[in-house]
C-alpha cells in the first residue's frame, strides 16, 4: 500500500492523518510500501500535482496496489472530472483508491463512480465558500482601516511594513479611558 497525505498550509501537520492511515493499513494487513507526504501545498490551485505524477508513474511500475487516503479532498479539489479520471487511472494501473472517511469509494465500479463524482463536487464547493470567506473578510477589514495579512512570510520578515495605527489607536483608547 502507498498512503497520500496533504496538507494545504503551513499551519496544519500532516501527522493528524497519518496514524489513521497506519492503522487502517495495519488492520487490514497491508505493508506500507510507499509514502507521500506533502506539506503546504493547495490541491485547489493544483501544488500538488508534481507529487501526483510521481505517484502515478510508481504505482505504474506496480510498486503498491492499493493507495490509502484520509479523504478524497486531500487527493484533489479540481472538481468531479479530476477525480474520476484520478480514479480510472489508478485503475488502469491496478491500484484501488480506499478512503479513510470515505469507506463507499470500495463498492462496484458504477457506484464509486457516482458518489466520487458527489464528493468532488462538495469538495469543490466547500473550497469556493472558503475562499469567498476570506475574500469577504479581508475586504470588510480593508473597508474598516483595519490591517491586512497574517502569518509573517516564508521567508521570514513581511515584504512590506504592516499598518499598525489602528492597534495604536485602540491602546491610547484603552489607556485615556482609565
Amino acid at each position: 500500500a502507498a498512503i497520500w497525505v496533504r496538507v494545504s498550509t503551513d499551519r496544519q501537520h500532516e501527522h493528524n492523518q497519518i496514524p489513521d492511515l497506519e492503522r487502517l493499513c495495519e488492520h487490514r494487513g497491508w505493508q506500507i510500501t510507499r509514502r507521500y507526504e506533502i506539506a503546504d501545498a493547495s490541491a485547489y490551485k493544483g501544488e500538488h500535482r508534481q507529487a501526483l505524477r510521481r505517484m502515478l508513474d510508481d504505482a505504474h511500475r506496480g510498486e503498491f496496489s492499493v493507495l490509502v487516503v484520509w479523504a478524497v479532498d486531500r487527493l484533489c479539489r479540481q472538481g468531479i472530472e479530476e477525480l474520476l479520471r484520478l480514479i480510472r487511472e489508478l485503475r488502469e494501473r491496478n491500484v484501488s483508491l480506499v478512503s479513510h472517511q470515505e469507506p463507499w469509494l470500495n463498492g462496484s465500479d458504477a457506484t464509486t463512480e457516482l458518489l466520487a463524482a458527489v464528493a468532488a463536487w462538495v469538495a469543490r464547493q466547500e473550497s469556493v465558500r472558503r475562499s469567498e470567506r476570506i475574500r469577504a473578510g479581508l475586504a470588510r477589514r480593508r473597508a474598516q482601516g483595519k490591517p491586512m495579512g497574517g502569518a509573517a512570510s516564508k521567508r521570514g520578515r513581511d515584504t512590506r511594513p504592516r499598518r499598525t495605527e489602528g492597534y495604536t489607536q485602540a491602546w491610547a483608547r484603552r489607556k485615556a479611558a482609565q
